[in-house]
């Protein structure tokens, strides 16, 4: 997802890794989601918008959720994501959706949808109600609006034997603060949905725990993602270590603690427009 301008806290970039990093992500984070979309209704013959839709991880899941006699618009920024994002879908024969090249809101706005869906997004915007309002606005009476975001306490909270990882956490974290993106997004999230007139949403949160490969490296790619913007942003990192040793060394605490990968917790809400 690229929401890059002077309005936007995105701070992960629209490289060839990143977007890797984001494939890799979103495998290890679908049956998550698809658990939330489910919950909250998305299914067969519906037309879905993803907002911020990347390499199209959310949009290729939410496809298979609608079928062949859905529809699922792709909404992003960055062209070359929304390249790769053609791609794979052409690859895998799912050919009921569409990726555009827009603004979060901008896109066939002549059209209602039965849900908006997002993954990772209002964390990075300086006024997720302003933008959510506009996203309701597409979206058909009994509609349904969908947001999954991260929430940090809730790793922060599985790291209480592990040192070194939770120096780590609380770099990303403070990396997030700095850059203008939100991390208290449970809080937010409940607050966002009745900024713009909709009711408290319903909410989930899911950790993803266990010896999943990725749950042990996924934040040491994190890191290496915003390591050329710590100084920038004047993050310090002294007490993490040397970089080319990080991965190694988070690996290493695991099986020292015999403990388990943890991710970031993932808060999903949503909650329906009204029916006039």
């Amino acid at each position: 997802m690229n929401m890059q301008s002077s309005k936007s806290a995105y701070i992960l970039g629209s490289a060839n890794a990143e977007h890797d990093r984001l494939m890799r992500q979103g495998a290890w984070l679908a049956p998550i989601t698809e658990r939330l979309f489910r919950a909250a209704g998305i299914g067969p013959g519906q037309r879905v918008l993803d907002v911020g839709c990347g390499v199209g991880e959310v949009t290729l899941l939410t496809a298979r959720l609608v079928g062949p006699t859905g529809r699922v618009i792709g909404v992003d920024r960055d062209a070359v994501a929304l390249a790769k994002a053609r791609l794979r879908a052409g690859s895998a024969g799912v050919d009921w959706v569409q990726f555009v090249e827009a603004d979060l809101a901008s896109a066939d706005a002549d059209t209602p949808f039965d849900a908006v869906v997002g993954r990772f997004i209002l964390m990075f915007l300086p006024s997720p109600s302003t933008v959510m309002r506009d996203l309701a606005a597409k979206v058909r009476p009994g509609g349904v609006l969908v947001f999954q975001e991260p929430s940090w306490p809730s790793f922060l909270a599985q790291l209480t034997h592990l040192p070194l990882w939770s120096k780590c956490a609380e770099l990303m974290i403070e990396v997030f603060k700095r850059s203008g993106a939100r991390t208290d997004n449970a809080l937010g999230l409940f607050h966002d949905f009745q900024a713009i007139g909709l009711p408290p949403p319903d909410m989930r949160l899911e950790v993803p725990l266990g010896p999943d490969p990725y749950a042990h490296r996924w934040l040491a790619e994190l890191i290496f993602t915003v390591q050329p913007r710590l100084q920038e942003l004047g993050v310090p990192s002294d007490a993490i270590g040397d970089f080319n040793t990080l991965g190694s060394r988070l690996e290493q605490e695991l099986y020292a603690t015999r403990s388990y990968g943890a991710g970031v917790g993932l808060v999903g809400a949503w909650a329906r427009t009204p029916v006039i």
